[in-house]
């Protein structure tokens, strides 16, 4: 039995089905019922769902409105497996690989009804929060929705990010090279005093719960750090996620943000990158989300990743299973180089921003295909094609970010850039105009053949857009050249 494809004549022939580089928007609706129709009558056992994926006929949930899910979105449009991709909530800049969906993304039971309206087929989660609140467990505790699968860890998985407490608890019983902490709360203060005078100078103080990337300290005293820490327990100065307290060890070295992707037993390891938190050029100022990034990252070569997969990534993925936490989505692990060694500052439980970014524009293979592995249980069989190109992000802010922003600035100048890819984060649009919604409102991307030019590609780039208040650090990635 043969299907038919307008644009390529036979696309499958008796029992295998042939790949096309073409899209499968190029299938009209009668051309895809015939096709099921004369699919089901040959194999009518072979299901639905996996029919869909073969036919590249898969509609796709993205949830998130930040620069990672422009990425993500940018990337996933890109496949032919993929017909209709929503976004919800989306920005100004995500509509144009898909269609933007006004639902928060803690707002499951919106959720639901997107996915029972448009015939979804995958989920995609991009933020930490929903999944931190169980949004795959209410999938799967839902007749209508389990059979979907979700690109995330269920709750438990998820408090690799949600409780920095577990997680340290995590690495320790995994014997996976980390800083030395110990967890305090209100009733222990005086215990925690104590231990502050043990550890040395500066010392991390960490917020155990969420706390919008805002609930990490570095305290340079320890008169400093002895009031932090009265704070963040006695007066909550980080609400509830500052009920518990992570006391731990300042690691000395060279930052990076490894990722991994997995299926619960098989795993693949995708770029690394390097991003820079601080607002001011320099490394100077305050914290922020993140400024800009690289990859891949020169100093992770591949006696550094050895390291990196035997200490760090088979223990956690081994360990996740012999705890028998379902884990199926991406392992975001902050890492410190000191002198040659990985240790891991922190696990997140989705990709980095804006890492992702940077990540994104290196992977040359299908990124739906690798997906389709994480929730189908078969990641080993699908192939990750990495680019040597390295890629280069420069994050453009509101006036006043990381403080109180200026916001409803209208952008102007994104069809002036040259040779970079612009991700669209904090923005939303008001008629035709794009204006600014949040912190960090566009990152500009340059894929190069070094890094060099990348960087330069992308700060020049960046300066031809336009909005009052706009601000972009000149020196990312600089400090590798």
């Amino acid at each position: 039995m043969d299907v038919l494809c307008e644009d390529k004549g036979l696309v499958r022939k008796s029992e295998k089905l042939v790949k096309t580089e073409r899209s499968c928007s190029l299938f009209t609706s009668i051309q895809r019922l015939d096709a099921i129709n004369l699919f089901l009558s040959d194999f009518p056992t072979f299901g639905l769902s996996r029919l869909k994926t073969y036919l590249c006929i898969m509609n796709i949930l993205l949830l998130g409105s930040g620069g990672r899910e422009s990425a993500f979105a940018w990337k996933i449009s890109q496949s032919p497996k993929c017909d209709q991709l929503f976004i919800a909530p989306g920005n100004a800049g995500t509509g144009q690989y898909g269609t933007n969906i006004n639902v928060k993304v803690t707002d499951f039971e919106g959720i639901k009804q997107i996915v029972l309206n448009h015939g979804i087929n995958l989920v995609l989660v991009g933020p930490e929060e929903p999944l931190v609140k169980g949004i795959h467990d209410f999938f799967l505790a839902d007749a209508e929705l389990k059979s979907i699968p979700v690109i995330g860890p269920q709750r438990e998985g998820a408090q690799l990010e949600g409780s920095k407490d577990f997680s340290k608890q995590f690495m320790v019983r995994h014997n996976i090279p980390a800083a030395a902490s110990q967890t305090f709360t209100k009733d222990t203060l005086e215990d925690g005093f104590k231990y502050l005078a043990t550890i040395g100078l500066p010392i991390v103080l960490k917020a155990d719960g969420l706390a919008a990337g805002k609930g990490v300290l570095i305290c340079l005293s320890l008169d400093e750090a002895k009031q932090e820490l009265k704070e963040m327990l006695i007066e909550a100065k980080f609400g509830d996620a500052s009920s518990s307290v992570v006391v731990e060890q300042f690691l000395q070295g060279i930052e990076l943000s490894v990722f991994v992707m997995t299926d619960g037993t098989h795993y693949k390891i995708l770029p690394e990158a390097k991003d820079y938190k601080r607002i001011g050029e320099g490394d100077t100022g305050l914290n922020t989300g993140g400024m800009g990034s690289v990859s891949p990252v020169p100093f992770a070569d591949a006696r550094f990743m050895q390291k990196v997969e035997e200490r760090i990534i088979i223990p956690t993925v081994e360990g996740l299973k012999k705890e028998n936490i379902p884990y199926k989505g991406f392992i975001f692990i902050g890492l410190m180089n000191c002198d040659g060694e990985p240790m891991v500052i922190e696990y997140n439980c989705r990709m980095g921003d804006p890492e992702t970014e940077s990540v994104m524009p290196r992977i040359t293979s299908d990124f739906v295909d690798l997906l389709t592995g994480v929730a189908e249980g078969n990641l080993d069989e699908k192939e990750l094609i990495i680019s040597a190109k390295i890629a280069a992000t420069v994050v453009m802010v509101a006036g006043g970010y990381p403080g109180e922003y200026l916001k409803h600035k209208t952008i102007t100048g994104i069809e002036n850039v040259r040779d970079s890819q612009v991700f669209h984060a904090g923005t939303y649009l008001d008629g035709e105009a794009i204006k600014t919604s949040g912190g960090r409102v566009l990152a500009v991307t340059s894929l190069q053949d070094d890094l060099f030019t990348a960087l330069q590609q992308a700060t020049a780039d960046a300066a031809r857009i336009y909005y009052d208040g706009m601000y972009f650090r000149k020196d990312i990635g600089f400090d590798l050249l």
